[in-house]
């Protein structure tokens, strides 16, 4: 069974959310407030975290940057500010799925086993590829540079693995959306400009002699690898 951790300080909210998520076969911790779901998230290293940006103590944006600090767990922002900038905030920060009040439990319910199911697909039979120093263990789901283990989110690690297995092919941003977030996701496009920024800056140490991803403009993205 899967754990889940729900930060949202509204009571009744909460608690709709809890019973849907226990009748899907969650197992589902609570907090109120900012400080009481980094408390939490360290006791009990969920599988999943459903965040509520305002919360009284520490808001919800203060809570996903300790989370990334420590981890690549799942996050699904949880709030009434539904405008698109608020989305990319949200997904630019490291979180994996944004979904806005007013809101149905069954969407949220099936968000988070989306998200999870994705997370899943992470481990391969295979052990591995490895492109020079940049190493991508299917085994052990990490991500190494010349030895040194690199922290990517869940849906960042989900991308880079799937150019990995099709390296030198270029994919438009609507193709990576459909594979990666999903034919559900309503968001903009522009996830996967954010997502590619993140995975650049992780991957900083990568050698550009062995490899790199290009933007091929008006086209899309592709993660080329250099042979010696």
């Amino acid at each position: 069974m899967k754990r889940v951790l729900l930060a949202e300080d509204e009571v009744t909210i909460a608690r709709v959310l809890e019973v849907y998520l226990q009748k899907a076969g969650f197992i589902v911790s609570v907090a109120h407030d900012g400080r009481e779901a980094i408390s939490k998230f360290g006791e009990e290293e969920p599988d999943l975290v459903i965040l509520d940006v305002m919360m009284p103590e520490q808001n919800g944006w203060e809570v996903l940057q300790t989370i990334r600090q420590r981890s690549s767990c799942p996050v699904m922002m949880l709030t009434a500010l539904g405008d698109v900038e608020y989305r990319l905030q949200g997904l630019n920060h490291g979180a994996d799925d944004y979904v806005s009040k007013p809101f149905e439990a069954e969407e949220v319910v099936a968000r988070a086993q989306a998200i999870l199911r994705r997370s899943q697909k992470l481990l391969q039979n295979e052990d591995g590829i490895q492109y020079g120093s940049l190493n991508i263990n299917f085994t052990s789901d990490q991500v190494t540079v010349d030895g040194d283990s690199i922290a990517l989110t869940p849906r960042d690690r989900s991308l880079l693995l799937f150019l990995a297995r099709h390296p030198n092919q270029t994919f438009s941003r609507m193709q990576l959306l459909d594979r990666i977030w999903g034919m559900d996701y309503e968001g903009s496009d522009r996830a996967v400009d954010l997502s590619i920024k993140r995975i650049r800056k992780s991957l900083c140490q990568w050698p550009s002699t062995e490899g790199e991803i290009l933007t091929r403009r008006g086209v899309g993205y592709q993660l080329r690898i250099y042979e010696k």
